[in-house]
């Protein structure tokens, strides 16, 4: 399943009720943010106004981040310690690095209650956020036990676990040897659903797609799908490439979200199958008179109406807002049915052969017997049993 991020709760330029009621889009859930929720409107007032759902009057599910990422996207506003991570508004002009007037401070109770107050069907536990390109080695060991108490403040706090799935999220870097940080981190949380009794719905892996190797991602990616439960959701915090996904599928994930298939479409880049990147600029010259839609086949507004390649070029160059939420509903659409295609085809059981095929849509010189594909890609389906079919 993939999440497209709503910031706030929403994404923009959509009206609400048409991830649900749109069948080309069908979007069953998406991500909101915790921190700048928690900045506007303010989680009390969401709270009182019957959670986010009934704020936004928003009939589809939701998850909400803890606010962790922020550590990494926000890094010069913020200041962690063991209690907490502080932020500086990034809505308000600040002249001291040290003014602690405007200051946000994100303790894991406070993450919890703000995510409590938001009413997501999946909340996540506060999380130390590293940079997976950071080479500051015990500050990677800091976060990865800190982690592992946060999440235990977490649980403490959760008021409302009748009826919110609270997720851990595994972190560690890209240490994934024998004894190393992932697996501390693993162990950690599987030692206290054993001995503690903790309830865990699901588990989030974090710390990723933050500029790493490729070979790197998927290794990481591997090994923590390979040491956690089978019979539990594993989501795959903030990657959302196509290849990325079907790559990440076969190796054993589940959930994904992230901002690249809503950004990409506010700068006129449709999602399009074909060779990678698999991608459609409209605002190119080659638009200007094509007559065709985005995507043949489509179910999106855009493309079941017609609306030609050379109208949303227009749009485009035009700065007609139409354009935004045109695209934006294609690039959803194409990730809601690349989704739902991944499901159907492990349903029966002819996931190997669409994981195959897939690809070698995005590097068509495999078909021909070349060396087209990446070979993290290759690596990754071969330690999961998906080989490319000739």
């Amino acid at each position: 399943m993939f999440m497209p991020v709503g910031t706030k709760g929403c994404l923009k330029g959509l009206a609400v009720q048409e991830l649900v009621t749109d069948p080309a889009l069908s979007c069953p859930i998406i991500l909101g943010n915790t921190y700048h929720l928690a900045i506007q409107p303010g989680t009390e007032l969401v709270d009182e106004m019957g959670g986010l759902h009934a704020f936004q009057a928003q009939p589809y599910n939701l998850l909400t981040d803890s606010g962790g990422f922020q550590m990494v996207s926000l890094v010069k506003l913020s200041k962690i310690t063991e209690e907490g991570v502080s932020f500086q508004n990034p809505f308000q002009k600040h002249t001291n690095a040290d003014d602690v007037s405007s200051m946000l401070l994100l303790r894991p109770e406070d993450s919890i209650r703000h995510q409590n107050n938001i009413g997501a069907n999946i909340i996540m536990a506060l999380d130390d956020v590293v940079s997976s390109v950071m080479e500051d080695e015990a500050r990677f060991v800091t976060a990865t036990h800190r982690t592992l108490r946060w999440y235990d403040r977490c649980v403490a706090a959760h008021a409302k676990a009748d009826t919110q799935n609270l997720f851990p999220i595994v972190q560690g870097g890209l240490d994934i040897a024998l004894g190393g940080k992932r697996e501390q981190c693993l162990a950690g949380f599987r030692h206290r659903a054993v001995t503690q009794g903790y309830c865990i719905p699901g588990y989030a892996i974090g710390g990723l797609a933050g500029g790493e190797s490729k070979d790197d991602f998927w290794r990481v990616v591997d090994h923590c799908c390979r040491a956690l439960p089978d019979d539990k959701p594993r989501y795959l915090m903030g990657v959302g490439y196509p290849l990325d996904l079907v790559v990440c599928t076969a190796l054993g994930c589940d959930l994904y979200d992230c901002v690249y298939p809503t950004r990409t479409a506010r700068f006129g880049v449709a999602l399009v199958p074909g060779r990678h990147p698999g991608t459609l600029r409209l605002k190119a010259h080659e638009c200007a008179s094509d007559t065709g839609p985005i995507q043949d086949g489509c179910g999106c507004q855009a493309c079941r109406e017609g609306i030609s390649r050379a109208r949303l070029h227009l749009l485009l160059k035009t700065n007609n807002p139409l354009a935004a939420e045109l695209v934006t509903q294609h690039n959803i659409a194409y990730m809601m049915t690349l989704v739902r295609d991944m499901r159907n085809s492990i349903l029966r059981n002819e996931f190997a052969a669409f994981a195959s095929n897939f690809v070698q849509q995005q590097f068509p010189g495999e078909r021909q017997g070349g060396d087209e594909c990446p070979a993290w890609v290759k690596n990754a389906l071969e330690a999961a049993g998906v080989g490319l079919l000739k």
